[in-house]
Order: C-alpha cells, then structure tokens, then sequence
C-alpha cells in the first residue's frame, strides 16, 4: 500500500508559479512511474504529466507543456510539479498518482490550486 499525500498548492496571480509536492509513505516508489493529474469543477479529470521510475523520462499534456515540469526525488519518495505562467484556466485540485502495473493505483486526496486573473 501507498499512501501519497499533496501539498503546495494556494491562491496565485495569473504569470505566478507554484511547486506542488508529493510525498509517498508505505512503501517506496522508486519502482513506480508517478503521474500528476487536476479536476476542475464541473469538469474529468485531466491528466498533466508523467514520469518513470528513474525521472529519466517525461511527458506532458499539450495544455501544460513549456509551464509545467514534473521531478522527483526518490531518496525522499517524493514528485514534485512545478508550474510557472500560470492561467486562471489552471484552476482545480491538482493529484499526484503511483502507477503500478501500468495503471494508476494510488491517488492522494489533491491540493487545490487557484489562479486568479
């Protein structure tokens, strides 16, 4: 089992930055590719970005790509987000996910992320 649990998240201006983190407990992750995903309301959840195991490789999506970079630390079991230029449109509870055979297993319970303009 795994537990993760966000924080960083608050109140910014539009074209601020914020640096979500995410801490896992349990268990390591360091076997396990980690995902960022957000949830605005009324709206799916939408998925940000990934990265595996070793932080060798990343993807994001197209909405977020060139702002948004996902790191990690695993001697501190922790995926970090960090957002610059950000929009208003970027408003929403922001989720860091373990993947585990090839699905995503483990979720937190979000930090919320407010942009105002």
């Amino acid at each position: 089992q795994v537990q993760l649990v966000e924080s960083g998240g608050g109140l910014v201006q539009a074209g601020g930055s914020l640096r979500l983190s995410c801490v896992a407990s349990g268990r390591a992750i360091t076997s396990d590719a980690m995902g960022w995903f957000r949830q605005a309301a009324g709206k799916e959840r939408e998925f940000l970005a990934t990265i595996n195991w070793r932080g060798s490789i990343t993807s994001y999506a197209d909405s977020v790509k060139g702002r948004f970079t996902i790191s990690r630390d695993n001697a501190k079991n922790t995926v970090y987000l960090q957002m610059n230029s950000l929009k208003p449109e970027d408003t929403a509870l922001y989720y860091c996910a373990a993947q585990t055979a090839g699905s995503y297993d483990y979720w937190g319970q979000g930090t919320q992320v407010t942009v105002s303009s």
